[in-house]
């Protein structure tokens, strides 16, 4: 079969049943009725790393066009084989699957707490110099590498190059992943790290604050004088010091706050919640906005979101959320560098409670919310299982034509007072 035929059609067969590939890869043990696919299924991954094959030499003219030599790439990719578990785990992030409130948990525990105390003093002189360059607060540069890392503990293991020709081959943010698979390429030619040495996580960042190789060739530095932007090795020097460039370009304030807890006055118009739109904090306090913990800043711009609606806390959130946003776009992980970041400080937990008797949507069940919403009339900009700005907007708009309090968080009450709304559908 030619093998470009063979990825249109061994893929397709190999999304279908990722976890058993997986098994057979790893050589566990199968159930009766999976041992009855095991002949397919290395049929599949057979057809699936020829057809990567053939997709490494498709690529190879544009890799070429775009100024990686014929030594790096022949050499480079002479290696690189078809991940299946990458592909799963593409499918399985954390920050997009749990509850923010269980992402919490284990992202600012109290070891990762301790942990980051620890690291904090033991990296106080390269951190003072991080600081003084670049006008980045110490803790939050930490904070990314405790959740990115386990600060250095866990860089990741897994060959960045194939990670990345999996995911171009996948298909399914095909163009972005072949543009980080060239960086990567282009990494390795200027002599920064080789073929072998250059691993991360399966989604090919690297390094102890995990960076993809498009914001390595920006803005990664040698911070230790050594001739080479490691953020691989041993030493975090480089890797803080990138971070803390990364911020800055994002446009980080020094001694300035990311978010603000809050509480709201009980009779508050929560059509003014989520929308991202940036008053004067004094415009929030005139309308009975007050801190949770303290007092609100006296000067400064910021939105109101509550990221798990009515029942959770609510925050207001500052330049700096949208600078640790442009790290990771998950709400989740934000809070969590965020937060992780206050408690090194030494502040206090959240005051409010999260709702932990509601579970996090399944896949289906989000594409559910759309499509019922969609059949409501209402705009969600499409059935994709991503609770973007219109969706909210679409279940605000279906909750308060219900009088129902218009938080627009998606959970299982909200499917089921849907359904209920169009049983038909």
């Amino acid at each position: 079969m030619n093998p470009i035929c063979a990825r249109s059609v061994e893929t397709r067969r190999a999304r279908i049943i990722p976890g058993l590939v997986a098994l057979v890869l790893a050589g566990l043990p199968l159930t009766a009725t999976a041992q009855e696919d095991t002949r397919r299924i290395e049929v599949v991954i057979d057809g699936t790393e020829a057809g990567l094959q053939g997709w490494i030499t498709d690529f190879r003219p544009r890799a070429l066009a775009a100024g990686v030599s014929t030594a790096t790439f022949d050499g480079a990719m002479a290696g690189v084989h078809f991940l299946p578990q990458v592909v799963e785990k593409d499918q399985r992030q954390d920050e997009f699957t749990k509850t923010i409130w269980d992402y919490l948990d284990k992202a600012v525990s109290d070891d990762r707490i301790a942990l980051g105390q620890k690291a904090l003093k033991e990296q106080a002189a390269v951190l003072d110099r991080i600081e003084a360059t670049y006008g980045v607060d110490r803790q939050v540069v930490v904070a990314i590498w405790g959740l990115e890392s386990s600060y250095g503990a866990v860089r990741g293991d897994i060959p960045t190059l194939s990670a990345l020709a999996t995911l171009a081959y996948d298909g399914r943010r095909a163009a972005f992943f072949e543009g980080e698979l060239i960086e990567a390429l282009k990494i390795i030619q200027t002599g920064d790290i080789s073929a072998t040495e250059m691993r991360g996580s399966w989604a090919g960042a690297m390094g102890h604050t995990q960076f993809m190789p498009s914001s390595f060739q920006r803005l990664a530095v040698d911070f230790d004088g050594d001739g080479h932007r490691n953020i691989w090795g041993k030493s975090p020097a480089d890797a803080l010091a990138s971070t803390a460039a990364y911020l800055a370009k994002a446009g980080w304030k020094k001694d300035a706050p990311w978010a603000v807890e809050v509480t709201l006055p009980q009779e508050f118009d929560w059509m003014q919640v989520g929308s991202r739109t940036q008053r004067p904090v004094a415009q929030w306090a005139g309308l009975g906005v007050t801190a949770a913990n303290g007092t609100l800043p006296q000067d400064g711009w910021a939105a109101l979101i509550a990221p798990a609606g009515a029942r959770g806390p609510a925050f207001l959130i500052f330049d700096n959320f949208a600078a640790i946003e442009t790290y990771n776009m998950a709400d989740a992980y934000v809070f969590a560098v965020g937060h992780l970041a206050d408690r090194l400080r030494g502040g206090d937990p959240f005051k409010g409670t999260w709702p932990r008797d509601l579970r996090a949507l399944t896949y289906f069940e989000r594409r559910e919310v759309q499509e019922r919403l969609t059949a409501l009339g209402h705009d969600t900009g499409g059935v994709d299982a991503k609770m973007g700005p219109r969706t909210i907007a679409a279940i605000r708009s279906f909750q308060a034509n219900r009088q129902q309090l218009p938080d627009g968080y998606p959970c299982l009450p909200l499917l089921e007072a849907l359904r209920k709304a169009d049983p038909a559908h």
